[in-house]
């Protein structure tokens, strides 16, 4: 795979906790570069989509625990929606999934899901979980119609895996988050069954992949 196809599957993101709006500026300058997405917090949405609309953003809520009630995970949807969103990233809570509350993870999704007229990715936040939990979640984000499942927030310790890769794809696309740095590591994440990469490191990961021009 080229930089030219595999760029519009990496989700260029910048999400830490010392975030600027600079920070935010130079991933979007990236993105907009190398044909990529951008993925950036919630605050930063509606400038961003004034200084780069053509890029395609995507935002995180209830980030980085989702240990947020329901209702609030909701309006911060809609807010970022309306705020210039094109993707919504939304963490599950994994307290409720570990106390088997599936039916509140399931409406809480649903309710997000619902509000919004652009896909929704669940971060289901695999190195937390087991692996029977991973398909329960997996399970919940079917049922609430979300467009995909995706591995990690970055902030547990672990990110993607292969083996999460290959078990979540039997539900629902898959982006591939945390840990994916190189060319090789996301390629792999591809052929096992990943459709997007979620990467800080989007830029080097493109500086890996063979040149369609060259």
């Amino acid at each position: 795979m080229d930089r030219t196809e595999l760029a519009p599957l990496i989700d260029h993101t910048v999400l830490g906790p010392e975030t600027t709006t600079a920070d935010v500026r130079a991933v979007l300058d990236d993105a907009e570069t190398y044909g990529m997405n951008a993925c950036i917090p919630p605050y930063a949405i509606e400038e961003a989509a004034d200084y780069a609309p053509a890029v395609t953003l995507a935002t995180v809520i209830g980030f980085p625990h989702g240990q947020n009630d329901h209702d609030v995970k909701r309006r911060e949807g809609v807010l970022a929606w309306k705020a210039g969103a094109d993707e919504l990233d939304v963490v599950i809570n994994v307290g409720r999934l570990k106390a088997g509350e599936d039916d509140v993870i399931r409406a809480e999704l649903a309710e997000v899901v619902a509000a919004v007229p652009i896909p929704v990715k669940v971060i289901i936040e695999t190195a937390l979980l087991s692996d029977e939990e991973k398909h329960r979640a997996c399970e919940a984000a079917v049922a609430a119609d979300a467009a995909m499942v995706k591995t990690s927030t970055g902030f547990a310790n672990g990110g993607a895996t292969l083996e999460d890769v290959e078990l979540m794809s039997e539900y629902l696309p898959v982006k591939a988050s945390g840990g994916v740095g190189s060319y090789e590591e996301a390629i792999a994440m591809l052929e096992t069954g990943a459709e997007r990469i979620g990467a800080s490191s989007g830029v080097d990961i493109l500086e890996g992949a063979p040149d369609s021009s060259a």
